[in-house]
């Protein structure tokens, strides 16, 4: 790689320096367990079930399944009933439902995000690649949601019951 440039002014700095970047990404689940627990009552239909069945399903709390509920019931997706006896169903019938509409109700995160450190104002790579990527972001994200509205509920729950 004799004579090619450098990408980037700061990779002209001088060498050896070690830089130790930790970096934490978090994943967000909300939307898989939403498939679970609406998978979990399209299972078991017009019976329903209660938060703490969900839960055991799921393998988490029961408080944390009444709040993914919530955020469903409050999409029109589920019906709740409260107190002693409480359970919930779902709202229409799973050939009715998308993937899409249970990904929207728990306004789970886009698929990838852009990193948020600062551009180094001399780069060029660094300086443009937000804006280019982005685009190929949106575009990306606009397939998947396409993708999640053509599969139903239903379609989940007949694979789950052929094992």
């Amino acid at each position: 790689m004799h004579g090619a440039p450098p990408l980037c002014p700061i990779s002209r700095l001088p060498s050896p320096i070690v830089t130790h970047i930790v970096t934490v990404v978090a994943v967000n689940t909300q939307f898989s367990i939403a498939v679970h627990v609406m998978a979990g009552l399209g299972f078991r239909r017009e019976r329903g079930a209660t938060s703490a069945e969900l839960a055991g399903s799921v393998n988490t709390s029961a408080s944390f399944v009444r709040r993914v509920l919530a955020k469903l019931s409050r999409a029109g997706l589920v019906r709740t009933a409260t107190g002693q006896g409480g359970a919930c169903w779902l709202a229409r019938e799973p050939e009715r439902i998308t993937l899409l509409e249970i990904y929207r109700a728990v306004d789970a995160p886009k698929a990838f995000a852009i990193h948020g450190y600062e551009a180094e104002g001399e780069c060029p790579v660094s300086c443009g690649i937000k804006g280019s990527l982005e685009k190929v972001l949106n575009r990306t994200q606009r397939a998947m949601e396409g993708s999640l509205k053509d599969v139903t509920l239903a379609e989940v729950v007949r694979d789950l019951k052929r094992g």
